[in-house]
């Protein structure tokens, strides 16, 4: 006869990367991800415990409104299940509430965790239909969780999110600004409706943008990412968008891209340059603005969340 297994399950220890959504055109429909990760790792504990290194401890290491536990405990007590304390440590390299899905993650890991200490046995794509919800858009969810390039929709009654390798290599430039901006006050300044013209143009170039990737197309990339739905009206909140649109065809920088709903600014570069000489003349280019921002060197991330059980 068998007998129920009591025992409590061991750590589990989540890495997610940072991811990038709307890619200018694909708003709500499309992310990336690119190699700036939280690493996380929680057991069993008699009670709450945050041990946090790397960017922003302060946030990471806070018990009190803490995006990760709300939505762990959230999850196990919708399901009946009992909520047992967490020991967890933190490795962050990702940076927080500057457009490159730390919420997401956030959700992904408290999912994940209610996942595992509760038992639940869900699939990926429950996990990933999940957080799509309570982020109420499925695009930084589904990239942060597959890797690669997500394009993703979501319904009343469902989610699809497909991951896409693109072709070659795409470095990266994440320029980020110290003030933050939430995503609540970014939608605030988008407009009810919008023109057909704007729609088709958005349309368009999102196919021209999924082509760019899939056939290596870098030559697409500047006019795909153009915009008419939400870059344009956040511009005024994103000083370093308007700026450093102006670079994009410029020797080395492909495309640029506002990251999320902002403030970061997401620049394509081209691989056949060397970014250490990319990443100066983009800081001298901004220094000479009168704009400052961290230049962080980075790529797509092929790998999503990666889970290791104890």
């Amino acid at each position: 006869m068998k007998t129920e297994n009591k025992k409590k399950p061991g750590a589990l220890t989540l890495t997610l990367p940072a991811t990038s959504a709307n890619l200018g055109p694909a708003f709500d429909a499309a992310a990336l991800a690119f190699d700036l990760n939280f690493k996380i790792t929680a057991k069993p504990a008699k009670k709450y415990l945050i041990r946090a290194s790397g960017r922003d401890t302060a946030i990471c290491s806070q018990l009190e409104n803490n995006l990760i536990l709300k939505t762990y405990e959230d999850i196990l007590q919708s399901h009946d299940k009992a909520v047992l304390p967490l020991s967890i440590r933190i490795q962050n390299k990702m940076p927080l509430g500057k457009g490159c899905g730390s919420s997401a993650a956030a959700r992904l890991a408290g999912i994940a965790f209610a996942v595992h200490f509760g038992r639940l046995g869900w699939r990926d794509a429950e996990i990933v239909a999940e957080a799509s919800r309570l982020e109420h858009h499925p695009d930084n969810a589904a990239a942060c969780w597959l890797g690669g390039i997500a394009v993703a929709r979501m319904t009343a009654s469902e989610v699809q999110a497909v991951k896409i390798t693109p072709k070659g290599k795409w470095p990266l430039l994440l320029a980020i600004p110290e003030e933050k901006l939430s995503t609540e006050e970014a939608r605030r300044v988008l407009p009810a409706t919008y023109s057909r013209a704007d729609a088709v143009a958005n349309i368009q170039n999102s196919m021209l943008l999924l082509a760019a990737f899939t056939q290596g197309r870098r030559d697409l990339l500047r006019n795909a990412l153009e915009d008419r739905i939400h870059q344009p009206y956040r511009a005024p909140l994103c000083p370093l968008l308007p700026a450093l649109q102006s670079l994009a065809g410029e020797r080395g920088i492909l495309g640029v891209a506002l990251s999320g709903a902002g403030p970061s600014v997401l620049l394509f570069l081209d691989p056949k340059v060397p970014v250490a000489g990319t990443r100066r003349r983009v800081a001298e280019f901004l220094k000479g603005r009168s704009l400052s921002a961290e230049l962080l060197s980075t790529a797509i991330a092929m790998q999503g969340t990666v889970r290791k059980s104890a």
